[in-house]
């Protein structure tokens, strides 16, 4: 891996100094965790090993080169696979755009299945999609797609190298994969609802063809105490440690917090610091979902809705609680802050790739029918928002009735009928 790694940065160095090469980028999601890295990493191998020598396969890393250190996991397996992350290469290394115009891009995605909104200029360099996440975008027979509800995106790059070229799987190879499988499915515990027999039957075979491989259990707790460790980190750090976002209308990050939700509405300044952040950043509401474990390693989830619109913060919010697939079991608890409503989530096995789906659609929902609510009786608006959003001076209001709550969860219901709700995960 080291070699192909640092032929990757040597040929990136000297392409003003010889034949500009084609390149064949294996581009992993924007949340660059450890699957994302792992799978984006042993695919853009196997591309290396397949693919005729004029083509250069790369990993990139969706992120900008300072924000890998806000993925202290991410550098835990590197460091412990003997990987140097000063080999990887990241958004701000390469231009895909200029690479697009001359016409010498080839993008393949893992770990997800549409290019974010900013990226969409590329959609015409994408020719293949290998994810485990719900499937968004329209098939075509010019790219393969591989998406299938698997615990780990690892699992299904493993059962590609396994069937297509399975000489190349080495030790070091076959420990990224397994570190990715393990993390991504909670230790492979049936309780935790990651886990599907794939990724058992992938896991299995890697422990069987290398012995070696450290025990399960250390590598998990290894890996979630590298993850969970925030210790030194602010709040910008720790919302952009893990996050997503989805735009519309609205523009939402979606953040996973390592620590408990009373621990994190305890912080000084809190308030302040979220505003800061969504002005910085261009955010009409942040959606945080903490998760920690009992003592029996059983998770714990909870969720914050932040924002300064109280009546974007309240639609979502009554989204998310009427929201049935899957539903999240919200229960209120007690806020200190008044821009943020929280929640404890009885339904501790629905992550974020299980919310994602209910924002996605809440959005679909404001974006085709209009504005919802009149925006009065707001405070302030943090940051300054789209025009056509749930804020104030929204160019329809007074243009269109104004619609519930309720007529968005009965129009939601009627798409379920229909097949149209996106499925549980």
């Amino acid at each position: 891996m080291e070699e192909f790694l640092t032929n990757c940065r040597r040929t990136l160095l000297l392409g003003s100094e010889r034949p500009s090469p084609r390149y064949h980028v294996v581009l992993g999601n924007e949340a660059c965790d450890v699957d994302s890295m792992v799978s984006a990493m042993a695919y853009a191998y196997f591309l290396s090993k397949t693919l005729c020598s004029d083509v250069l396969a790369l990993p990139l890393m969706n992120i900008h080169s300072h924000e890998l250190a806000l993925r202290s996991d991410n550098i835990f397996l590197l460091r412990q696979s003997g990987v140097s992350h000063d080999l990887l290469t990241f958004r701000d290394q390469l231009d895909l755009r200029a690479l697009h115009r001359e016409q010498r891009l080839h993008l393949t995605l893992v770990d997800h299945n549409v290019l974010s909104s900013s990226d969409s200029d590329l959609e015409g360099a994408v020719v293949e999609v290998i994810d485990h996440h719900l499937l968004e975008r329209k098939l075509l027979p010019s790219c393969p797609v591989t998406v299938e509800t698997v615990g780990s995106c690892a699992t299904l790059v493993t059962e590609r190298i396994v069937k297509e070229a399975p000489d190349i799987l080495n030790l070091q190879l076959a420990q990224l994969l397994y570190a990715a499988v393990v993390l991504d499915c909670v230790n492979m515990a049936p309780s935790a609802g990651k886990v599907t027999p794939k990724d058992s039957q992938f896991a299995a075979m890697l422990e069987r063809r290398f012995p070696a491989l450290p025990q399960r259990g250390a590598l998990f707790t290894a890996l979630q105490n590298a993850k969970f460790d925030v210790s030194g980190l602010d709040t910008e750090q720790m919302l952009l440690k893990d996050m997503k976002v989805v735009s519309g209308s609205l523009r939402l990050a979606v953040s996973v917090l390592y620590i408990t939700l009373e621990e994190f509405l305890q912080r000084a300044e809190l308030e302040a610091e979220l505003s800061a952040f969504c002005q910085k950043l261009g955010f009409d509401l942040l959606l945080m979902m903490t998760i920690s474990f009992t003592e029996s390693k059983e998770p714990i989830r909870e969720l914050a809705v932040f924002s300064h619109s109280t009546t974007c913060r309240q639609q979502v919010s009554h989204f998310l609680e009427e929201a049935h697939s899957p539903a999240l079991n919200l229960c209120p608890i007690s806020s200190p802050h008044p821009h943020i409503t929280a929640y404890h989530q009885g339904n501790a096995v629905a992550s974020r790739k299980k919310l994602l789906p209910i924002v996605k659609n809440f959005l679909k929902q404001l974006d085709g029918d209009g504005c919802l609510g009149d925006g009065e009786g707001e405070e302030s608006v943090v940051p300054p928002t789209p025009m056509n959003s749930l804020v104030e001076g929204c160019p329809l209001d007074g243009a269109l009735p104004h619609i519930s709550t309720q007529d968005l969860v009965d129009k939601v219901n009627k798409m379920a009928d229909r097949g149209g709700e996106e499925s549980d995960l």
